[in-house]
């Protein structure tokens, strides 16, 4: 596959990229509007961060109990049901007079059914990007094993521009309208990508045999766990990347009336770096910008220790934030490392675990900064992001064969 606009030509990508689409759209609406009602109620940064993203908290107890319905649910339905779940929980946030803590079990009750989403998502991704399925779209060789890369590559830049559009959407819908208003469009596109799921999509049959069950989810988890590139893979995955969205969640405290320039910001950044890793970088190069990257995700966070302006604030995001690409490189890696009937699992487990450590450092940033400040919190979280990328790497280089950091070895045993 050389070229972006072979994924369109291929069957059923279309349809899974808009529904996706609509998704992000929703998710940026609504947290914005969420972290935005949350502050004004009670000015507490703590309370706001985790609105934002407390169902990420919710993501490890679905990695516990729910990811082996990644491959074993029929992907169609599965979808269809996850995103009216979201528009009907969004539509319930939007209720006046709703309490904090029941707005929370909100929260969180999405993120516990959101745990099963992204395994299910991913894993048909790769499944409609395998070598087969590019054969059937666009006449591509059975030997083009770049698809999932690219499609996720394209997959991410569009969350970035959606991101980018959909805070300018919503900072506007906060300027005229109100946060339970917003919250509203976002249901309405949860309601959207779900249409687009069930009527675009073919009902497939789920990639593995056997019933969905918490036993089998634990059994999963602890095969893909059980060889060290693979843990080095998914810590890598994890820390670094969740502790620097632990900063990003301080956007609406360290200035409430530019968060929304501070997310586009971000966005952007990252948009930049999944072009570069996904289309620009050369294959051979690709291996070897993972470490880097992750150190360009956090190092520019260090700045905001002297307190910056807007302006210069959000020129170190948008730098940072080209860093985020570096998970395009390790998930490549991971799909060599797993064998087809275990992909969607596999992808659910680093996005449960990525999401779960998100929410945990926004949780953790957020109550630094209540002890302390934003930027103290921004700070601390960035170096401790630093610190993980710098001890990973050295741990994987002792141990991988050829002393590359995070070698893919092996399938699973």
């Amino acid at each position: 596959m050389r070229s972006y606009h072979h994924l369109f030509r291929t069957p059923e990508f279309t349809p899974l990229f808009l529904s996706s689409a609509a998704n992000v759209a929703a998710q940026t609406i609504a947290g914005l509007a969420l972290g935005t009602l949350v502050y004004r109620a009670t000015e507490s940064p703590l309370l706001s961060a985790v609105s934002m993203f407390g169902p990420q908290l919710a993501q490890v107890l679905g990695a516990t109990v729910l990811l082996s319905g990644a491959d074993r649910l029929p992907p169609r339905a599965t979808m269809t049901g996850i995103s009216l779940a979201f528009a009907a929980g969004t539509a319930l946030m939007a209720l006046p007079g709703l309490p904090l803590a029941a707005l929370f079990a909100v929260v969180l009750l999405q993120g516990l059914i959101a745990s099963l989403g992204g395994g299910v998502r991913w894993g048909l991704l790769n499944e409609i990007l395998s070598p087969t399925g590019i054969e059937a779209g666009t006449g591509a060789g059975a030997d083009d094993k770049g698809g999932y890369l690219l499609g996720r590559s394209l997959f991410n830049m569009m969350s970035g521009l959606l991101q980018i559009t959909g805070y300018a959407v919503a900072g506007a819908l906060l300027a005229v309208l109100s946060p339970r208003a917003a919250l509203l469009v976002s249901a309405a596109l949860y309601v959207t990508a779900a249409v687009v799921v069930r009527l675009g999509l073919t009902p497939r049959p789920p990639r593995a045999q056997g019933r969905p069950s918490a036993a089998e989810t634990w059994r999963t988890n602890a095969l893909l766990w059980s060889s060290r590139p693979r843990r080095h893979l998914y810590l890598a995955l994890w820390i670094p990347n969740g502790l620097i969205v632990g900063c990003e969640s301080l956007y609406v405290s360290y200035a409430p009336e530019a968060a929304g320039t501070l997310f586009a910001c971000a966005a952007l950044g990252m948009f930049v770096g999944d072009v570069t890793v996904g289309r620009l970088a050369p294959p051979a190069l690709r291996p070897r910008l993972g470490t880097p990257l992750l150190l360009l995700l956090a190092a520019p966070y260090l700045l905001f220790a002297l307190g910056p302006n807007v302006p210069l604030a959000a020129a170190a995001v948008t730098v940072a934030s080209v860093g985020f690409g570096a998970s395009l490189v390790q998930q490549e890696r991971l799909m060599t490392l797993v064998p087809t009937q275990l992909t969607g699992h596999a992808l659910g487990l680093h996005s449960a675990g990525m999401l779960t450590l998100q929410g945990l450092s926004a949780t953790l940033a957020g109550t630094i900064a209540q002890l302390t400040s934003p930027t103290t919190a921004m700070t601390l979280l960035a170096a401790a992001s630093l610190t993980a990328t710098a001890s990973l790497a050295a741990s994987s280089r002792r141990h991988a064969p050829d002393g590359s950091d995070l070698a893919p070895s092996g399938g699973l045993s």
